[in-house]
Order: C-alpha cells, then sequence, then structure tokens
C-alpha cells in the first residue's frame, strides 16, 4: 500500500487556514498516487489549543472544518486529527480523535487511549480517555488507528507507569496488517532517539508495519521536529521525513495478506471498500512558510541522525519564526550589547526573519566598554542588519538625580546597576512600539535560572529566545555557528562574560564557572536533585546552597518571564508549576 505522509505546519485556532493546507497536501499526496493519507494529531484546529477549547464555538467550529475537509476526500482516504465533542452525559466534553474520512465522509472516528499529564502537557484537563483503539478495515487490510502517547506505554520509559491500559498490546493482540500513529510530538534535544525506540520497539511487538507521522512547527513555547518515520515489521525505519520543516512523502509499505480475525470477534462484513471493527466508540454525527535553512551560517540541515548543535539551532530558528509570523510580526528588535547571548539572538533572528527585518541597537552607559561597543558592531555589520546606536548615560544620570535625596545616605548597589538595564528597557519598549517589531530578550537558562536578569530591564520583551539555554550551550552554539567563517566576533566568544552593570564587573563574580554552574543547575531543577545529591555527586556544599537559594528566591522573576522556546526536558514555563511562595528545603 502506497501510504502519503503530510508532515504539516499548523497555526492553532486557524481553521480555514489549517483546511486549506490539509486539502492542498492531499492533493499532492494524491498526485504522488498515495492510496491512504495520513495527517497528525490535531491538525484541523493545532496542537494544542488548550482553554481554546473552552470557548463555545471552538469545538463545533472544528468539527464543521473537519466535514468540510471530508467533503473533498475522494477514492483515497484521509486519516485527520481534529478534537470530538463527547455525546456522554458525563465525562470530560472532547475527545482527541482521529477520523477516517472516505468518498466525501467521516466514516470511522478512532480516539486517543492514553492522556498525558505532565511537563507541558494537560490533556486530562479537556479530553475523556478512549478504553482501545479503533481498528479500520480498508481494502482488505485492518489498520489500527492509534494517537501520539498511545505509543508511550513502553516499559523503558518513565511514563508507561501512569497507564493502566496498553492500546499497542490490545492491537497486537487483534493481529492488525497496519498500525498509523497520529501525533503532535514537542521535541527537546535528544527526545529523536526515544521516538525512534518507540516506533521500532511497537513496530516490532506488532509485527505489522507502522507509520508515524509528527507534526512540525512552533506554538507559543513548543516547537515540533517533524522527523515522522515509517518502521516495518521487523522494527526497522524505512522511511524518515524532514526535521524542522514541512515534508509530504508517499512510502511503498508492503503489507501481508489479513489475518483472520479473533476467534472471539465476529468476521466483519464489508457492503463496501470500508468496514470497522470492534469499537465501542460511535462516530461524529496560514502558517508562516518554514523557509529556507542555514541563510546565516551556510550549514546544512540536521540530518536524520542529528548534530546535537545543529538540532538546537533549527529549533529555535523554527520557533523563534513561527512565534512572530503566527502572531503578526515581520520584524524583530535587538538590545546588543556586543555580549554573547544577544549576538546569538541575532543570529537567529537573521536566520529566522531575514537581516532586512532585524534592527540592532547598542545601548552604552557611561561604563559600557569600548570592546562591547565594537563587537555590537561588528556583529551588525557581518548580519548585515540595521544598526543604531542610543546613549544612556544622560537618562541614567537623570534618574539617579531624581532618586538622589530620597536614597540619600544610602551606598550604592544593585539599586543603581538595575537603573541602567530599566532605561534600556524602557527605550527598547518605545522601539518596539514604534516600529511594531518584536522584542527579543536574551537571557540564557544559566542567568534566568538565577535571577541574573532585571525585571522590566533585560526581561523586557515578547519572546525570550534562548531562556532555556545554558550558557555552556550558548558557547557551544556560537562555535557551531563560526565553525566555516567568522560571523560572532571572536573577541564576543573569548572574552570573560559581564552585564557590565558596574566597572569591572564579570559574571563570575557572583557565580561559580558556568560549566560548574550549570551542571548544579540541570541536577537540581531538570533531574530534581536535592542538595545532598548534588554533594554526593561532587560538587562543593557552599556553592551548591548558594545556587539553590538563588533559584528558589528568583520563581517570582520567572512567572514574569517573556515565553520562551523549549529545548530541553524541563524548561521554565508550562512545564514547571513551582510554588512562588514556599519554604521547602531539599
Amino acid at each position: 500500500m502506497r501510504i502519503g505522509l503530510a508532515q504539516l505546519n499548523p497555526t492553532v485556532g486557524d481553521l480555514a487556514g489549517n483546511r486549506r493546507r490539509i486539502l492542498d497536501a492531499y492533493r499532492s499526496l494524491v498526485a504522488q498516487g498515495a492510496e491512504l493519507v495520513v495527517f497528525p494529531e490535531l491538525i484541523v484546529c493545532g496542537y494544542p489549543p488548550r482553554d481554546l477549547l473552552f470557548k463555545r464555538r471552538f469545538v463545533p467550529d472544528n468539527e464543521e472544518s473537519l466535514t468540510e475537509i471530508a467533503a473533498a476526500i475522494g477514492e483515497v482516504p484521509a486519516i485527520i486529527g481534529f478534537v470530538e465533542t463527547n455525546p456522554a452525559p458525563t465525562g470530560r466534553r472532547f475527545f482527541n480523535a482521529a477520523a477516517f474520512c472516505h468518498r466525501g465522509e467521516i466514516q470511522v472516528i478512532g480516539r486517543k487511549c492514553l492522556l498525558p499529564t505532565y511537563d507541558v502537557f494537560d490533556e486530562d484537563r479537556y479530553f475523556e480517555a478512549a478504553s482501545e483503539p479503533r481498528i479500520v478495515t480498508f481494502d482488505g487490510k485492518r489498520i489500527g488507528l492509534t494517537i501520539c502517547e498511545d505509543l508511550w506505554k513502553n516499559p523503558k520509559i518513565d511514563t508507561a507507569r501512569l497507564y493502566e491500559i496498553n492500546p499497542i498490546a490490545w492491537l497486537a493482540a487483534e493481529r492488525v496488517d497496519l498500525v498509523v500513529n497520529l501525533s503532535a510530538s514537542p521535541w527537546y534535544a535528544g527526545k529523536g532517539a526515544v521516538r525512534d525506540q518507540l516506533v521500532t520497539d511497537t513496530a516490532k511487538q506488532l509485527r505489522c508495519p507502522l507509520v508515524y507521522v509528527n507534526a512540525i512547527g512552533g506554538n507559543d513555547e513548543l516547537v515540533f521536529d517533524g522527523r515522522s518515520l515509517v518502521a516495518n515489521e521487523n522494527g526497522e525505519i524505512t522511511a524518515r521525513l524532514a526535521a524542522f520543516t514541512e515534508d509530504l512523502r508517499t512510502v511503498e509499505i508492503p503489507l501481508s495478506s489479513s489475518p483472520t480475525p479473533p476467534a472471539s470477534e465476529p468476521s466483519s462484513v464489508k457492503s463496501s471498500a470500508l468496514s470497522v471493527e470492534r469499537s465501542t466508540n460511535s462516530p461524529a454525527s496560514t502558517p508562516a512558510p518554514t523557509g529556507h535553512w542555514s541563510l546565516v551560517t551556510g550549514h546544512s540541515p540536521p540530518p536524520a541522525a542529528s548534530n546535537h548543535s545543529a538540532d538546537i539551532y533549527a529549533a529555535l530558528v523554527l520557533g523563534l519564526r513561527d512565534y512572530a509570523h503566527k502572531s503578526g510580526f515581520k520584524r524583530a528588535l535587538i538590545a546588543l550589547s556586543g555580549g554573547i547571548d544577544s549576538a546569538l539572538v541575532a543570529v537567529l533572528a537573521v536566520e529566522a526573519l531575514g537581516a532586512e527585518n532585524v534592527i540592532g541597537v547598542s545601548l552604552p552607559s557611561s561604563i559600557s566598554s569600548q570592546h562591547s561597543k565594537d563587537d555590537a558592531r561588528i556583529l551588525a555589520e557581518n548580519l548585515g542588519i540595521r544598526f543604531e546606536t542610543i546613549a544612556i548615560a544622560d537618562a541614567v544620570a537623570t534618574a539617579e538625580a531624581a532618586l538622589g535625596p530620597i536614597f540619600a545616605g544610602r551606598a550604592r548597589d544593585v539599586t543603581e546597576e538595575n537603573i541602567q538595564a530599566r532605561i534600556r528597557g524602557v527605550i527598547m519598549m518605545a522601539l518596539s512600539n514604534k516600529f511594531g517589531a518584536l522584542l527579543l530578550t536574551t537571557g540564557n537558562k544559566s542567568e534566568v535560572a538565577v535571577g541574573y536578569c532585571t525585571l522590566y530591564g533585560d526581561m523586557c520583551g515578547g519572546l525570550a529566545v534562548i531562556s532555556d539555554v545554558f550558557k555552556t550551550q550558548v558557547y557551544a552554539l556560537c562555535r557551531w555557528i563560526n565553525c566555516e567563517r567568522e560571523i560572532i566576533p571572536e573577541n564576543t566568544i573569548t572574552k570573560p562574560p559581564s552585564a557590565e552593570l558596574r566597572p569591572g564587573q564579570v559574571d563570575q563574580d557572583s557565580l561559580p564557572p558556568y560549566d560548574i554552574l550549570d551542571a548544579i543547575l540541570e541536577g537540581y531543577v531538570e533531574k530534581g536533585l536535592s542538595r545532598r545529591d548534588l554533594v554526593r555527586e561532587g560538587f562543593n556544599e557552599t556553592v551548591i546552597n548558594d545556587i539553590v537559594r538563588k533559584v528558589d528566591l528568583n520563581e517570582y522573576k520567572r512567572k514574569q518571564m517573556a515565553p520562551g522556546i523549549k529545548i530541553t526536558p524541563l524548561a521554565f514555563g508550562v512545564g514547571r508549576r513551582i510554588p512562588i511562595v514556599q519554604k521547602y528545603v531539599s
């Protein structure tokens, strides 16, 4: 059977735009000879719709859109993810569902069995779980319908313990010819290997081919990487679609003769090319283009077995591009300090939006070093972006003079340092308003974790592009960007990092070296290790106590941070819900 894989980039809530995208892809794949077309999870409305589901018309509108799509589906069937209203008087009001559309109608609906409620997921808030997957018989073949998390009941991963039922074991007992999985699986570094293992293990368990179709694109803080897969009955991956870009592919999948249904189940009587088998479920009555790759760096797209830095770079570019374009922004604005973080964000912005749509602004104070001003200018020249300089020394002096009588008798401290950052924030937000440009913040995960950032200062902005990128990863990315030619000034990479808010300041005045800091933060924030655990791993107890204290005290700042692009298993934001006011000491 020739299966068409439609790896698409939907926009949440853009029902008309998503519908056009679905039908264009369907027609293209049919023209390629597809005999069945498979789309990602919730492609009709985009994933995750979150509390849009509670808007009175949202789900009915998405169902009407599906009906329009189904009317355009001809002799080649399509399997399409959407939100279905739960007709039962009890339970959650909706199902995360997959519609088998054929000959102008919605013929069969399958429902998601396993609903993730961890990290960034909260599906149990909205959806009712199905007790078993659906099997469709088409053209004499029994096809199992599964949706994303239905594959994740695997003893090799932690999520297995969350669920009592096992949709894959159920399908294996039913002896199907093919299983399709509609996914919208958010990416983080290293997840591709986990997915590969799940797909290959599942195909071997089922003893039949598995088609896994994943979405791509950025929706708020989440990035979907695509990399849709086909595995044969031996668990060998026979096809893989592109990473971080839309892809339409038709794949020839050899299918064995349809097995005899289990003895406990009556054989189905097929009056047409389609029949439905054994289920209690009943049928229900323009994003931004992904663009080119490596306009700035000249590097190739990340391969299937991807380079770590290439993957992170691609994810950040896609997340930034889609966040801007899907929000209606064409231009981006960045405060260029001459430091490595703002340099990385500027490169990402140019890659995502084009040099003509990026404005870099230098905001030197009376203590800004000449090398920082020079590095900012050279970076802007290398990137070919508009570059402006707005000196803030007079504004800082005016603010300090106004506060002088009230501060009389008190020593200078971080208060005066933050005045500089906050004046920069005021100016950058004014430019953002005036030019309709998205202001990008430049704080990395290491700084955000310990509060090495200023509320209403450098935290001002609409998107925290690298807030899930540790400082050590920032350096690795910048070196990777420069591997073929110098884009980021070498001095920016090699000089000691500094916020330059007081003369002679460097980050290591108040922080340990970043390789140590990041290792402690990864353990404490991402792995949930206690202080005692970290001491046992060999870190200095005094340093641990200082870092943990900083992380805990600065939760209030992170709650006020712009949304950031998730690239790690646990990012600050919706996936990490630590109380601001709490007294637990681990």
